[in-house]
């Protein structure tokens, strides 16, 4: 579709660089870059000196580091057979991974290597014993053992050369200072970085799980609250309205007939606010017809008139759909309450593993996460089940949200897909 094409025209556009000049300086080597820096001859900067710091206190670091394995984990395994062996050894691989985590700090600070942190440990059963074998399985906590045991004659070797080029090589202090750390730089991202794409992927779930709960107890509140403030008043007020009005029955008919028309118009709020609630928790329509009429009819609420293109031969599953459905749903109460716009689209289609939404409007624009409108929020909860969100929004010249949801069938009782 065309639409989708000016949608990437546009980020492309977005993340090009503006000028020769940017591209230029975006080639560059940065500090966060997984590149070793280049080697500089009488360059005598604040970089240089940064790695002149690192390599004279390889010495006392490596020393720490070497104690601290030889008396807690070598120790600790020849002590295994005995009783307290498995436990002492579990509390060394325990305190390694501080040693490794200030290590990071201290090549982060003085050599610039951004390395991730480990994700933590999983809780650990089975008393002692478990919570030492779950030390003893931890790859992260043996290759800063193995990082602290053999740095030793490294910190010894660097501690020498470094002090001998600040006396007597000095010209030539800026080029071995950049050759040894970057040694260290290798060692500290081949050891002290988590163990492989999986350990970083347990990881973003692990935060993309907090965020579900999260939002899971945020919408329990949201439906609290509307039940207590909304529909729970009315009801409580119907019903003392029906007992005023069996007491005046007998004595005031009229005045009983009156109360008990009242009543029934609060039974209609009632029943109204109810089918709201009901609709913000899962809409019937998005059961029963699916994205195409779901999304029809919240366009149809929509302050300016909006377009509905849907394009999928079969539907996703039920959590995507829905999904799917209240990304649209917060985007176009956006645009009636803050984009000022004329006119908007909708279009929903699919490739083979994903599912994309596309909201744009020709209203002000300017609209960031940040900004207070819900967006952030969605942004969360997409990226909770890798999903994907983008906002394009220039300042007076409307707003653009493109939303990725992966795309995953609707299953049948026999196993399949699910036709729409």
């Amino acid at each position: 579709m065309s639409t989708r094409t000016g949608f990437e025209a546009e980020s492309e556009a977005a993340t090009a660089p503006a000028s020769e000049a940017e591209a230029e300086a975006e080639a560059l080597p940065s500090a966060d870059d997984a590149r070793l820096p280049r080697a500089r001859i009488a360059s005598f900067d604040g970089g240089t000196w940064r790695e002149v710091a690192f390599l004279l206190a390889n010495l006392p670091v490596t020393l720490i580091g070497f104690v601290y394995v030889v008396v807690t984990v070598v120790l600790g395994a020849g002590l295994s057979v005995t009783v307290i062996g498995l436990p002492w050894l579990g509390m060394g691989l325990a305190g390694s991974r501080l040693l490794g985590r200030a290590e990071r700090r201290r090549a982060r600070a003085l050599l610039g290597v951004r390395v991730d942190e480990p994700s933590p440990l999983p809780p650990s059963r089975g008393g002692l014993l478990g919570w030492a074998w779950a030390r003893l399985k931890d790859p992260v906590a043996w290759r800063t053992v193995l990082y602290d045991f053999i740095r030793l004659p490294w910190g010894i070797l660097t501690f020498a050369l470094t002090l001998v080029s600040l006396i007597v090589l000095w010209p030539l202090l800026p080029l071995i200072a950049r050759a040894l750390s970057n040694a260290d730089r290798a060692m500290v991202r081949g050891l002290l970085s988590p163990s492989d794409e999986l350990e970083r992927r347990i990881a973003e779930l692990e935060s993309d799980r907090g965020v579900v709960v999260d939002t899971a107890a945020a919408d329990l509140r949201r439906i609290e609250r509307d039940l207590h403030d909304g529909a729970q008043a009315r009801l409580v007020a119907l019903a003392m309205g029906l007992g005023l009005a069996k007491e005046k029955l007998l004595e005031d008919p009229e005045a009983a007939a009156a109360m008990v028309d009242e009543a029934h118009g609060e039974v209609k709020l009632a029943l109204q606010e109810l089918r709201d609630l009901a609709r913000g928790i899962h809409p019937a329509v998005l059961t029963d017809r699916g994205l195409d009429a779901a999304l029809s009819s919240v366009a149809a609420r929509c302050t300016a008139p909006v377009t509905v293109t849907v394009d999928l031969d079969e539907r996703p599953a039920e959590a995507i759909e829905g999904i799917a459905y209240f990304t649209v749903s917060e985007l176009l109460q956006n645009v009636s309450k803050h984009a000022r716009a004329r006119s908007a689209s909708v279009e929903v289609w699919r490739t083979p593993d994903r599912l994309l939404i596309q909201v744009q409007d020709d209203g002000r624009g300017g609209a960031r996460l940040d900004a207070g409108t819900g967006l952030k929020g969605l942004a969360d909860r997409l990226g909770a089940v890798d999903g994907l969100f983008v906002v394009t929004s220039p300042e007076g010249e409307g707003t653009t949200v493109t939303a990725e949801l992966p795309w995953r069938p609707r299953p049948t009782a026999s196993g399949g897909a699910a036709s729409k």
